[in-house]
């Protein structure tokens, strides 16, 4: 038994790569089904072009993924929330650049492959296919290594970050980072 909870205790606490990304992976899927399922449900049931459905549902997938980041993943309680709202946001908005982009020239390409209908895939199986191999590959090398050393840690960008929300006067208070 002491053995089990020590598992779930590094699980749940620690800071090293392998815990962290292995809550990076509960965190991502949270948020990727709710992206893909909104994006999916966006192009097949109401005909949106591939790169606004896949943008709509990012957008969804980005909010969840940002507050299970901070409280649970990245254990960012000491980091000012305004800076990790900026910084997730600067980083967010790359991927969701490289998701929608990646998706629609992923999609076009596939559907310039003819044979691929041979075999039994259909507009809607392009758009799944390109939009989970895109999904991958930003989430490995765009998302969890900025998430990790940029955006839920502190950074000499934090005091721009926080200026913005100071100008609009949302302050900080004491008690919002714990």
């Amino acid at each position: 038994m002491g053995a089990l909870k020590n598992i779930k205790d590094k699980l749940l606490k620690s800071d090293s790569l392998i815990f962290t990304y292995l809550r990076s992976i509960v965190a991502s899927q949270s948020a990727s089904w709710l992206d893909l399922g909104l994006g999916f449900a966006l192009f097949a049931w109401t005909g949106m072009t591939p790169w606004l459905a896949t943008a709509i549902g990012a957008i969804a997938g980005g909010i969840l993924n940002c507050v299970i980041n901070y409280h649970f993943t990245f254990h960012a309680k000491g980091v000012d929330w305004r800076a990790v709202v900026v910084k997730y946001t600067i980083v967010w908005i790359g991927s969701l650049l490289l998701n929608s982009f990646g998706t629609q020239a992923i999609y076009y390409l596939l559907q310039k492959w003819t044979w691929l209908e041979t075999i039994g895939f259909r507009p809607d199986g392009y758009f799944a296919a390109a939009r989970l191999f895109v999904s991958l590959i930003v989430s490995w090398f765009w998302n969890f290594a900025l998430q990790r050393y940029f955006v839920y840690r502190t950074h000499s960008f934090d005091r721009y970050a926080t200026k913005m929300f100071d100008v609009i006067g949302i302050k900080n208070s004491p008690n919002d980072n714990e």
